[in-house]
């Protein structure tokens, strides 16, 4: 995992660099899986001096590096004891590219005109879900029309089983810190506990909120907002 922490680092510095030149200036938590309430799913601005380019060079970088992973290495290792002990046995070398590529082709294939995104970053994969198919505005509740998406989310995550899934929600940077602090974490737990009702095993969760912390996308404008309205599901390999 110090290898993370490096490529976090590194995004940091870029975005230093990336600010100096520009003219004229310039939350999560990670935890164990929360019950959802019952029935609410089926059971089984721009920165001064920087124009919007320079500004979406650094969103752009910043998300490039840090997606998905917000819960920290400790979150993640207590996760891979937990399933090594329940008899889950993990990936080594070669094995674990060949494992998530077979493990992307599906789910590019499942995921085909839902609207999900599946991004590949090196051994993790995340799908990214924005807010307009998944909740209504301001919400946690899920749309019953995203149920049959979520089934075939979790049908791969029964067949790909040897995996940590992170559910981290976000939101855009209308309302307070706290309010979508709040908003983003039910919202993990929503998708998160669904996944769970489908028999995956809760041992494998991670869910956390990151706020209006991590923007994939500028704020200045609805478009951007909706983007940045989101939950992402980042699927790590069990190492051995």
């Amino acid at each position: 995992m110090k290898t993370q922490i490096k490529i976090v680092l590194a995004a940091a510095a870029m975005t230093a660099a990336l600010a100096g030149c520009a003219t004229g200036g310039g939350g999560y938590y990670g935890g164990q899986p929360q019950q959802y309430p019952p029935g609410q799913y089926p059971p089984p601005q721009q920165q001064g001096g920087m124009n919007k380019t320079q500004k979406g060079a650094i969103i752009g970088a910043l998300a490039g590096v840090a997606a998905g992973l917000l819960s920290g290495d400790d979150a993640t290792e207590r996760r891979q004891r937990a399933l090594v002990g329940a008899g889950v046995g993990g990936l080594a070398g070669a094995a674990i590219g060949n494992y998530q590529d077979r493990q992307e082709r599906a789910l590019r294939d499942r995921m085909a005109g839902t609207g999900v995104d599946v991004v590949r970053q090196g051994d993790n994969i995340t799908l990214n879900m924005p807010s307009n198919i998944t909740f209504a505005f301001n919400s946690a509740q899920l749309d019953s029309q995203f149920y049959p998406v979520l089934d075939n989310v979790a049908s791969t995550l029964q067949e790909y089983n040897q995996t940590i899934v992170e559910v981290a929600g976000h939101t855009d940077s209308i309302g307070s810190d706290a309010v979508n602090q709040r908003l983003s974490e039910q919202r993990a737990a929503s998708v998160g506990n669904y996944l769970m009702s489908r028999g995956l095993v809760r041992d494998r969760f991670i869910l956390t909120g990151a706020g209006k912390t991590r923007p994939i996308a500028s704020n200045d404008t609805e478009q951007g907002r909706a983007q940045n309205r989101r939950v992402e599901i980042t699927l790590v390999p069990l190492r051995s």
